[in-house]
């Protein structure tokens, strides 16, 4: 099949989303307190931003109910999914605020946390800017919790594993 070109534009939205789908993504949680109490949201919008000082950044959607909870909170902490954490995936993709899934605990500053993850980066948050039809937190990364696991990848809508290759 021939590739395809085109000009991103609205008339264009669902092709563009489609070819952003293509790059395949790890998945996290995102968790903050609230004034309301405790949320989540699942992004794959995560991403390294500096070895020093340690940054990374992340970037939720102005239409979503829970951006300006997360754009006013302090810190956060977001938790890198593994193999096998689909269901929990799609859970905080649609249920913001109820953690029965997971073992809640509160962690610094008040952040709730999960231990069951592949990683964790409790972040304070560093700079906001906007970004078109999103924001970009940017986070400085304060402590890093570590477990030993194989990634829940997610790609053209749907999610699986990584494989390794030599």
């Amino acid at each position: 099949m021939p590739m395809s070109s085109f000009t991103p534009s609205p008339d264009h939205a669902g092709a563009f989303r489609q070819a952003l789908g293509q790059f395949a993504t790890g998945v996290t949680v995102v968790t903050a307190a609230s004034d309301t109490g405790p949320i989540a949201m699942t992004v794959n919008s995560f991403t390294s931003v500096s070895l020093d000082p340690p940054l990374i950044l992340w970037c939720p959607a102005h239409v979503s109910e829970r951006h300006d909870a997360f754009v006013k909170a302090s810190h956060f902490a977001i938790h890198v999914l593994k193999e096998g954490q689909t269901d929990l995936a799609r859970h905080f993709a649609t249920n913001g605020a109820d953690f029965s899934p997971v073992d809640l605990i509160h962690g610094a500053h008040d952040v709730p946390v999960f231990e069951d993850c592949l990683a964790r980066f409790d972040c304070a948050t560093h700079t906001v800017h906007p970004g078109g039809d999103h924001s970009i937190l940017v986070g400085e990364v304060l402590r890093v919790t570590l477990e030993p696991g194989a990634p829940l990848a997610f790609q053209a809508g749907h999610f699986g594993r990584f494989t390794q290759t030599s």
